[in-house]
């Protein structure tokens, strides 16, 4: 037990080294949708697909940046109000920009039907609305109900989708970040997902890993008819990842960050994003104790131990200890700087990430507790019930 704050600091800085080194290079932000270098020769008919559940307060932001859209080809939207208790619609259209070349299309949702989470639900009801007005329609463009695309936007992911043969491109688009809250935990939502889902292996076509971002995802509409469609996913909690998945099971698929595409949602308390993460985290973790567990000890070894070992290095005085902690703290620094940088943030803020690991970590766990009192999956009024 003497020697146990050096074996911890080492094996933090071991750990630190595979993230740099050996995980895709995720933490570099490399994967960008940039603007378009290569125009395609012809600009294929798109149609974009915007589910929305109780969102009168922001569809129509992102109706008014979808209309904004120039975009050569043909183009339309088709918005599905999903049973919502607001005036989604009603905000739907006074959001509408009339000068717009493309046309607005709103569908009233069916009611839930069994074996369905919501979200696709409401998908799988545009998907059908938009071959009805555009058979000729290559690409659907699934958007989230709270976000705004700048003009260029759908240039930019055609051009991706066709230039470089991708079945699928999705961006994870700019989260709000200006509350206490956001600051801290925000840019380390975006780090932990680029972990868990390193974006050079998701665009390796040689790589089995796949992922998406759900608020932006362009897919070939020949894809989608490949996979079976919606349906093929119609439980998946997490349908990004599920339909990337499927996807690239004969396809290419494309996952970057971007800056012209924004998040319109706040989440200015702790307990609106803890709701945001708690909603999946045990269901990424396949509802598995096992995975649980390792999830929390390495989390704790990672991002916790480095600091723990430097902060009490009056009471152990190991100085191996302290250099492997002192390491492992600077890799951690060096690998959140990309993402501070991508939100404004100077690398100096990376000292706040184990506080931000620590409060995702104790997300997970009470994720896993609603999830066995039977609260798992909710959002929005809805509690789906898991698939294992």
């Amino acid at each position: 037990m003497d020697h146990i704050a050096p074996v911890l600091a080492l094996a933090s800085l071991a750990a630190w080294i595979y993230l740099l080194a050996g995980r895709g290079g995720f933490w570099r932000c490399s994967e960008i949708l940039n603007s378009v270098d290569r125009a395609p020769t012809r600009w294929p008919n798109v149609v974009a697909v915007v589910p929305a559940r109780n969102e009168a307060q922001l569809i129509g932001d992102c109706l008014g940046a979808l209309a904004r859209q120039d975009y050569p080809g043909k183009f339309s939207v088709v918005a599905v109000d999903d049973n919502s208790d607001d005036d989604t619609a009603g905000a739907a259209r006074a959001g509408w920009w009339n000068g717009s070349q493309a046309g607005l299309h709103i569908v009233t949702g069916a009611p839930l039907a069994a074996g369905w989470t919501g979200k696709l639900w409401a998908m799988d009801q545009g998907v059908a609305r938009a071959i009805d007005i555009d058979p000729e329609a290559e690409f659907i463009w699934f958007t989230d109900a709270d976000i705004a695309h700048d003009p260029d936007v759908l240039r930019r992911l055609v051009a991706r989708a066709e230039t470089d043969e991708y079945d699928l491109v999705s961006t994870m688009v700019l989260l709000k970040c200006r509350g206490l809250w956001e600051q801290l935990l925000i840019p380390a939502f975006v780090f932990f997902f680029q972990k868990l889902y390193p974006f050079p292996w998701v665009n390796d076509p040689g790589h089995a890993m796949a992922a998406a971002a759900g608020g932006s995802m362009l897919v070939r509409r020949a894809a989608l008819q490949r996979i079976g469609g919606v349906a093929s996913i119609r439980n998946e909690l997490i349908d990004d990842c599920a339909l990337a998945r499927a996807v690239k099971q004969g396809g290419k698929v494309w996952l970057g960050l971007t800056d012209a595409s924004h998040s319109l949602r706040d989440y200015a308390t702790l307990g609106e994003i803890w709701a945001m993460v708690t909603r999946t985290a045990f269901h990424q973790l396949r509802y598995s104790v096992l995975l649980l567990m390792g999830t929390f000890l390495s989390m704790i070894l990672i991002y916790l131990v480095p600091a723990g070992v430097i902060l009490t290095w009056k009471l152990h005085e190991e100085s191996w200890a302290l250099t492997f902690a002192v390491a492992a703290f600077l890799a951690m620094m060096i690998a959140y700087g990309p993402g501070l940088r991508l939100y404004g943030f100077g690398v100096a803020r990376g000292i706040l990430l184990p506080l931000a690991a620590l409060c995702y970590t104790a997300m997970t766990m009470d994720s896993a507790r609603r999830h066995w009192l039977g609260r798992g999956g909710s959002w929005k009024s809805r509690i789906h019930a898991p698939t294992v």
